[in-house]
């Protein structure tokens, strides 16, 4: 384990060199990119008798094309072949393609370096299904959210100095495109020379015999998408922002010129901005989560999109100014609630797509996550064009910029409720993770007690109607708690619980039917390798006390001969929603934000059980915070 936060990783051979590797790609790709539209549009480098326009938009297609063409065989052979072996030839395949590129800059053929964007897409193709199967490879799952935040935080910084980078090259070099040439073959070697770095990943299907007819295997692998729902809905989730960002990014340079009325400068700024704030909100997931792989922050981010997408419609300015400079723009207080709404879309993009990565990879078998991530890429590239056309459509229609981006932001509504609806844990953990962070500051001890993998039963003290809720949003795993049938039933909570794959439980005396279902469920959980939490003491406490623990889960560890990890929670007496002072929720609350703790120690195995010593460890945990 490295570290306590996620840039510790920097220090570590199993994630710097990949990093190094995939941050130089995205930067060339874009600075070659750039400083090939920026002689088609300034400084008359031209194709065919084509118009500078036509040639740019033709750029973004030959681009993207490869990602529908050699997706499917990139993701075949990452299955394959050692991903650290692939990842170098496939740098040396961009060097080869830099040195084309420089005859096309240093002759300014257009066609040739038409030519070179195509095979830098078809490396982007290539590598993209690589970088993301291979993180499993090397991080331990506690480490995913932070390293994919790192990737997605560096992805977005090399595009944006990429498209700076080349801009600037050219424009201060418009006679010597040596240099342009020589500063994509520079950083195309120090790819190679990053990729050398990589440790060994084995193949995860080395007898895989790959298909090299495109139609077919695309077809394939998307069809193998679906298998896994929840994987297929975090694929379109991840689609839907490349859709979303792709209206945005497309219209900036329009939105920049005709409704702020600012120069290249400020096109420039605006994506900045976004792409800071993408990279800003990737590196945040990991300290808002608690190191796990949090879906909560799905929902999250999509609130924040849509708001702040919204928002940025009435902070536009009434009259636009007249060829206004980035610093002069970044001066005028009037243009701030504007840079906030732009740098915000991208925070809470960050905050959407990370975990919906890390849960691609944590979710897909093995064997076939790199052709599952293809076929991300696949989708990707299919909701990239139709955001093209959708967005000419719309602006066909007689509707302004602003109001594209707005119908866009508004759009993230119904596409929030159907795949909530879909996926209804997204909510869910979204309910916990606000309900968690918003009331309380909770601390944690020893829960890496808590076994990663196999079943556990954890045993808890209960002192209030949020002890569920506090619990399943501090565990890594997900958690399934056995409760009080009546407060399963309690409105919003059930909701919560329901998703969450609560079992409601009677005492034996009241409902025995129930009781007997609840012990059935539970026992079934828990031969499927999960984590079930049971208050042994059956009720809420009324005096803060623990109440004794009853010897029903004693019986339910030793059926499943699964291990026991006693926790307690410190510091929810005397909250709203404890039994202190009167009845719980019926009093006004004193206390918000407060500090709390979850504390944990190690497992008993189902040999050592016994009722009274649990209820000691549980209460030694506990001290006299209550």
């Amino acid at each position: 384990m490295s570290g306590h936060n996620q840039f510790e990783l920097f220090r570590t051979r199993r994630f710097l060199p990949l990093f190094t590797t995939q941050f130089l790609g995205a930067f060339n790709d874009n600075l070659f990119k750039n400083a090939m539209l920026v002689m088609i549009t300034f400084f008359g480098l031209g194709f065919a008798g084509l118009d500078a326009p036509t040639l740019v938009n033709a750029a973004a297609g030959i681009f993207i094309l490869p990602f529908f063409l050699f997706s499917a065989t990139a993701g075949q052979l990452a299955e394959k072949f050692d991903k650290a072996t692939l990842a170098r030839w496939i740098k040396l395949l961009e060097i080869a393609i830099m040195l084309l590129a420089s005859v096309g800059f240093l002759y300014r053929n257009a066609a040739l370096l038409m030519g070179c964007l195509f095979l830098m897409g078809v490396h982007s193709a290539l590598f993209g299904p690589l970088k993301y199967s291979i993180l499993p490879q090397y991080l331990e799952e506690r480490e995913l959210l932070g390293g994919n935040g790192l990737i997605e935080m560096g992805t977005f910084i090399a595009i944006l100095l990429g498209q700076i980078g080349g801009t600037l090259l050219v424009e201060h070099n418009p006679d010597n495109v040596a240099v342009v040439a020589m500063a994509c073959v520079g950083v195309a070697v120090l790819g190679y020379l990053a990729s050398r770095g990589m440790p060994s990943a084995p193949p995860q299907a080395k007898d895989l015999k790959i298909n090299w007819n495109i139609f077919t295997e695309t077809w394939h692998i998307i069809r193998l998408s679906r298998r896994n729902l929840s994987v297929f809905h975090a694929l379109m989730g991840i689609s839907w922002f490349w859709f979303f960002g792709a209206v945005y990014l497309t219209q900036l340079p329009t939105y920049a010129k005709d409704v702020l009325g600012g120069s290249a400068e400020v096109y420039t700024l605006l994506v900045a901005l976004f792409s800071v704030g993408v990279g800003a909100g990737s590196a945040l997931c990991e300290v808002l989560s608690g190191r796990k792989i949090e879906i909560g922050l799905v929902p999250f981010g999509s609130i924040g999109m849509c708001v702040f997408g919204i928002d940025l419609y009435f902070a536009a300015p009434a009259m636009p100014a007249a060829g206004i400079g980035a610093l002069a723009f970044l001066a005028d207080a009037s243009h701030w609630r504007l840079i906030a709404d732009i740098t915000l879309l991208g925070v809470f993009g960050g905050f959407f797509i990370v975990p919906l990565y890390a849960l691609i990879q944590i979710e897909s078998e093995p064997e076939y996550r790199s052709r599952i991530i293809a076929a991300n890429n696949i989708l990707n590239s299919c909701f990239m064009v139709v955001s093209a056309v959708v967005s000419i459509l719309i602006l066909k229609a007689g509707t302004s910029i602003p109001e594209l981006l707005l119908i866009v932001a508004l759009m993230n509504i119904p596409v929030a409720l159907y795949v909530y609806g879909l996926q209804p844990e997204y909510l869910m953990r979204f309910l916990v993770w606000i309900a968690t962070h918003t009331m309380y500051r909770v601390k944690h001890e020893g829960l890496d007690h808590i076994p990663d993998q196999g079943p556990v039963v954890l045993v808890c003290n209960h002192v209030s109607f949020m002890d569920a809720l506090v619990i399943g949003g501090a565990v890594r795993r997900p958690v399934r708690f056995v409760m009080d049938h009546r407060i399963f039933k309690i409105p919003v909570l059930s909701f919560i619980f329901r998703t969450a794959g609560a079992v409601p439980i009677a005492p034996a005396k009241e409902d025995p039917g129930m009781k007997e279902r609840a012990f059935l469920k539970v026992q079934e959980y828990l031969s499927n390798g999960e984590v079930v939490c049971i208050f042994p003491e059956g009720k809420i406490t009324y005096d803060g006390q623990i109440n004794p623990f009853k010897p029903g889960v004693i019986e339910i560890a030793q059926r499943a001969n699964a291990p026991v990890v006693p926790m307690a929670l410190r510091g929810l007496w005397g909250s709203f929603f404890s039994r202190k002072d009167g009845s719980a929720m019926l009093k006004m609350p004193r206390r918000f934000w407060s500090k709390i703790a979850l504390v944990a120690s190690a497992p008993v195995p189902t040999s050592e059980l016994d009722l009274g010593d649990l209820q000691a460890r549980v209460t030694v945990l506990r001290g006299d915070a209550h």
